[in-house]
């Protein structure tokens, strides 16, 4: 597996959030080519002083440098013929004497590289900053590579920086690695507990205008949306159901994953980013005549239900959602493509009932909204299906059906495993103290 390390730093009010791009990026191999399917995963860190900023940034600028070290060796040594085990071999040998000094050692003398002569992106890393200039249409974002990102020199240097740091040190000491424990905030979910990541577009109204889809819902688009599900699904094996409608997906993770140690940031960073990336990646076979004028953005949240009546309560409440959402489109789309306004449609509809609505589009429209295609009305459910089709026991399938009844669910007890007690703890105690309770009632009254 090959891995990929991005370090992007955000600076104010000592706030630092550290990006990572996946531990390990799975390489795909396809008829057409190189795929590659990555996700990212976030930390956050929160620093009291100015001073930790600079102790984190030494830290890390010099965890840059050791790394571009060993890789410069490892890709070296591999090049000059030597198998991916037998590099690992070799700097794992050169560790134990001189440390960084043997690494060194076999890039200058085996292989003639001058350090000295490497591009600074690779030993320093990159600083990414925003200009200030006091017309805000005006101001740049740029890049900025520095032998001494910590120093007091350089953080001074830039207006936006220093005017949020105040009390630097001349030069900061790197902190080691446990050292930044005190510093994370990671919430973790409660055990025993669902977890449900749900992700939904952000500013997806500019994104659907932009790139032209269908109105009132564009049938390939949700296609899509269905197959970047379907992903996410074969990535993470944990999740165990997804329930998709418009641009929103709400994933269900098995009740006792451990999936990224059911870290809040980690589970919402790692599948809104995978979700994001196959969305742009599958784009072209599913709109072949449009291109992506820019990639869509996806936030997520993640919530803990204790039980299988809650988790069954949070998925029809979306399928509720989408029934309301997907016949008020429908309505609001069929009045403006008759020449209404988008304003004159919105104040058409408000305060009509379903009913009314039902009315308006069989009686202006001749649109009957109950033979509407299943994956408008119902939104899609995505999950591992096992029936045996054809001597294949377990396949991912995307269906439409009423998840707010029961017969979905009976017939895949698989999904979501109902573990509930017949009784809670309140009412095995009001079952068992209710004959004492009232033959103590009947003696005082």
């Amino acid at each position: 597996m090959m891995k990929l390390t991005l370090q992007q730093i955000v600076i104010g009010h000592c706030v630092v959030v550290h990006v990572i791009i996946s531990d390990e990026m799975d390489r795909i191999l396809s008829s057409q080519g190189h795929e590659i399917k990555c996700f990212i995963r976030r930390r956050s860190l929160m620093l009291k002083a100015s001073t930790d900023i600079q102790a984190y940034l030494a830290y890390k600028q010099e965890e840059c440098d050791e790394k571009n070290l060993k890789n410069t060796c490892f890709w070296k040594l591999v090049e000059s013929g030597k198998s991916e085990q037998e590099a690992h071999e070799i700097l794992e040998e050169s560790e134990k004497g001189k440390g960084k000094q043997a690494k060194t050692e076999i890039r200058f003398q085996q292989f003639g590289i001058n350090y000295k002569n490497l591009p600074d992106i690779f030993c320093q890393g990159s600083c990414i900053l925003r200009t200030e200039i006091e017309d805000e249409d005006k101001r740049k974002v740029i890049t900025v590579q520095a032998k001494k990102i910590a120093s007091k020199n350089f953080l001074n240097g830039y207006p936006c920086l220093s005017e949020n740091l105040t009390d630097l040190k001349q030069n900061a000491s790197s902190i080691g690695e446990k050292h930044l424990n005190k510093w994370r905030v990671e919430h973790q979910m409660k055990q025993d507990r669902w977890i449900v990541i749900r992700i939904d577009g952000c500013s997806f109204s500019r994104f659907t205008e932009v790139h032209e889809f269908e109105k009132p819902t564009d049938e390939q688009a949700l296609t899509l949306m269905n197959s970047c599900a379907m992903a996410v699904l074969e990535e993470f094996k944990e999740i165990v159901y997804g329930y998709g409608a418009s641009d929103e997906y709400s994933f269900v993770l098995e009740k006792n994953t451990e999936l990224h140690q059911r870290r809040h940031s980690k589970l919402v960073s790692a599948i809104c980013s995978l979700f994001t990336d196959a969305y742009v990646s599958k784009w072209k076979a599913f709109f072949p005549k449009k291109e992506l004028q820019y990639a869509p953005r996806f936030d997520g949240r993640a919530v803990c239900y204790k039980s299988y009546k809650l988790i069954r309560d949070y998925l029809s409440w979306r399928q509720v959602d989408c029934h309301v959402n997907n016949r008020h489109n429908t309505c609001f789309w069929a009045l403006v493509k008759s020449g209404k306004s988008k304003r004159e449609a919105q104040t058409r509809l408000q305060g009509t009932s379903t009913k009314e609505k039902y009315q308006m589009l069989s009686q202006e429209f001749g649109i009957d909204y109950n033979q509407l295609l299943l994956k408008f009305l119902n939104g899609s459910s995505v999950f591992w299906d096992n029936k045996e089709v054809n001597g294949v026991k377990k396949k991912l399938v995307v269906e439409y059906p009423n998840i707010i009844k029961d017969d979905f669910w009976h017939e895949h007890p698989h999904i979501i495993k109902n573990t509930d007690s017949m009784f809670t703890t309140l009412e095995y105690i009001l079952f068992f103290t209710a004959p004492l309770t009232l033959c103590l009632l009947t003696r005082l009254f």
